[in-house]
């Protein structure tokens, strides 16, 4: 149990480094100083600043798709709620980007494009687990290969605002592109 409130520790202070001052300008010394442990222990459960990023990642989306998944709102059809669920959770995974990592870290880290494929990766992992808990997917092998197309599709247009958007601007012409253009055409092709 130590172990989990150790990790909890480090990734809380490295949350508020990188809202505060970007991935790029937190070292693992200030995360290690705020957390107010030694540097090596940090090493001890997380081989680098990216594993520390991605478990906190992976923690924001899986603790907001839930709730969007969860969230018992009605929708006309089952086109519609698919649709409305994809465009929250596209939206998500653009906000924890943008929130946690930077768009400085995406465009010019070399690193960058691994990262953000093993984030993609398991992003769509998450997102497919957490849809497949709805009645309208789980015994339905048809449905869940048309829902796995849907999700790989939407995330690449998504992830790919990462290197097309210069501006916030850019980023809400994208989004209003993609939900009025492309993902009803998603949708259908995956139902």
């Amino acid at each position: 149990m130590e172990a989990e409130k150790i990790k909890e520790t480090v990734k809380k202070a490295a949350k508020e480094l990188f809202r505060k001052y970007g991935y790029h300008k937190t070292s693992v010394n200030e995360i290690a100083k705020k957390a107010r442990i030694a540097k090596a222990t940090i090493y001890k459960y997380f081989e680098s600043k990216e594993q520390v990023l991605d478990s906190i990642l992976m923690d924001y989306l899986d603790q907001n798709l839930h709730e969007i998944i969860n969230n018992k709102v009605s929708y006309g059809s089952e086109e519609e709620h698919l649709k409305a669920l994809v465009m929250k959770t596209s939206r998500l995974s653009f906000t924890a980007c943008n929130e946690f990592i930077g768009w400085d870290f995406v465009r010019e880290n070399a690193n960058s494009q691994e990262f953000l494929k093993h984030l993609s990766d398991q992003l769509e992992a998450l997102l497919l687990a957490a849809y497949l808990e709805l009645d309208n997917f789980k015994n339905n092998p048809a449905r869940r290969e048309g829902l796995a197309f849907l999700l790989k599709a939407s995330k690449s247009i998504v992830f790919s605002f990462a290197f097309t958007s210069v501006s916030d601007s850019d980023v809400r012409k994208n989004f209003v592109s993609f939900q009025k253009e492309i993902l009803p055409f998603l949708v259908k092709a995956a139902l």
